[in-house]
């Protein structure tokens, strides 16, 4: 039974696109100087080994909302979020909560080939119960990003042109709206809140403004040593990361606003703060760029719950062998805030492993989708299924024809494929098992290998 004060919990979602999960400090990235992300890892808890169950934006988000996999609700790239579809937004109004979204949305299906994302309107009944809603579907161009939607008063917002770079102006206005909802809360007509922030970067361009370009030489940047020593990969990959790590510091400063905010306005301690990315970016590694391939830089992400100053002394540090998945992020958030999740969720509930108490039954293993391939250039162009496990493996196979096997604890750059090496058959016969186990009890189809 939880308490009412428990009950009462704020919580607050930052994320950014194509954020992959080594590209911090704390996560031993030598380029990144990420201070808030850090200071937030460092007194809360940190999930190293989070996945993208399906490293796609539509995919990811549809997950998020809902705590449902992706074929139960989004299946693929620009594919919409099914009509009557309740999300998390939904459970805590139920539970007397204002809800507020900001930014990407990217679940309502709209198709880039029919006109510019940016500039489509997501229908009132499609913006997934939020009390507020100020976003937009899609759009890769952060000095030229428009949003519309509705406030909390009801009153339909037309596309309005943000003034600065996207996620400046973006926090910007989450910042406005948490000091107006602790403006409510002292005046005592205020009630707890649930907020998303979503922002574009970093994802492709990758460009930042100049304060944050500045801070990084292509030439001086490390690389990770699955980047193949060829000259035109090597040169694509310095090029972008550079202006990827100034788009995550600039991400990172944004962060140390809000909770500056909080702060401030004395919501620290009743805030989860939880910072996450909805998949990552190879950025050269075994020669690819963008996502949707099943490798450790598109699938990891990062996962912070923090927030609450510290007040649960000595429930934070690292869960290092917990594979949080993009199902668990919803009914994770509700358990913070001592909210049960419903049953039409999917995913597990750890926030005991921050909030204590009884400890929930961790999974042997987190499963990995691509159901349906976007076919653009950069990504995998046939449909996959997969897992990564505690004990430290990844398979993953195409229809009918294993694809990658890897073994994580000698071999954590994924620099040795074993998928067809004899030597390890029993091992890809385990694995093939529990995936085979994860189709069934996910309710997916999928063709695995006859013989492997």
């Amino acid at each position: 039974m939880h308490s009412r004060v428990e009950s009462r919990r704020n919580a607050v979602w930052v994320f950014g696109d194509q954020h992959r999960g080594q590209a911090l400090g704390c996560h031993g990235d030598p380029n990144l100087h990420t201070p808030n992300v850090d200071r937030l890892a460092a007194v809360g808890l940190d999930f190293p080994r989070a996945v993208a169950g399906f490293p796609l934006c539509c995919p990811f988000r549809g997950s998020l909302l809902t705590g449902r996999y992706p074929h139960h609700c989004i299946p693929g790239h620009e594919y919409p979020m099914p009509d009557g579809q309740q999300t998390i937004a939904h459970v805590f109004r139920e539970n007397g909560y204002e809800t507020a979204y900001f930014g990407k949305w990217h679940c309502d299906g709209w198709k880039e080939r029919d006109g510019r994302a940016a500039m489509h309107t997501v229908p009132r009944a499609r913006r997934g119960g939020f009390d507020l809603w100020l976003g937009y579907e899609n759009n890769n161009s952060p000095w030229d990003s428009w949003i519309h939607g509705h406030g909390r008063d009801g009153k339909e917002h037309p596309h309005e042109r943000l003034p600065t770079f996207e996620t400046d102006a973006l926090t910007d206005l989450l910042i406005e709206w948490i000091r107006d909802q602790a403006r409510r809360q002292r005046e005592g007509c205020g009630r707890p809140f649930f907020a998303v922030l979503s922002v574009q970067p970093p994802h492709n361009p990758c460009i930042a403004p100049t304060e944050w370009m500045g801070r990084h030489t292509p030439g001086e940047l490390r690389l990770r040593p699955n980047v193949p020593n060829v000259a035109s990969v090597e040169a694509r990959a310095r090029r972008e990361l550079a202006g990827y790590y100034a788009q995550i510091e600039n991400l990172d400063w944004n962060l140390g606003r809000i909770r500056d905010t909080l702060a401030a306005e004395g919501l620290l301690d009743d805030t989860h703060l939880i910072f996450f990315s909805d998949h990552g970016d190879m950025m050269g590694s075994h020669g690819h760029f963008r996502k949707t391939t099943p490798y450790a830089e598109s699938i990891d992400i990062p996962l912070i719950i923090g927030g609450l100053r510290d007040l649960y002394d000595g429930r934070g540090g690292r869960a290092e062998n917990v594979l949080v998945n993009h199902v668990d992020m919803a009914p994770t958030t509700l358990g913070l805030c001592g909210i049960r999740p419903p049953d039409w969720m999917e995913g597990t509930d750890y926030s005991s492993l921050r909030r204590g108490g009884e400890p929930p039954e961790i999974p042997d293993s987190a499963y990995l989708q691509c159901i349906i391939p976007t076919g653009h250039a950069e990504s995998v162009n046939r449909p996959w299924r997969g897992l990564v496990t505690r004990d430290g493996w990844k398979y993953v196979c195409f229809e009918r024809v294993p694809f990658l096997l890897f073994n994580l604890n000698e071999d954590p750059y994924e620099q040795v494929n074993l998928a067809h090496n004899n030597r390890y058959r029993t091992e890809r016969r385990r694995l093939q098992e529990r995936l085979a186990q994860w189709i069934a009890d996910t309710g997916d189809r999928f063709d695995l290998p006859e013989e492997v």
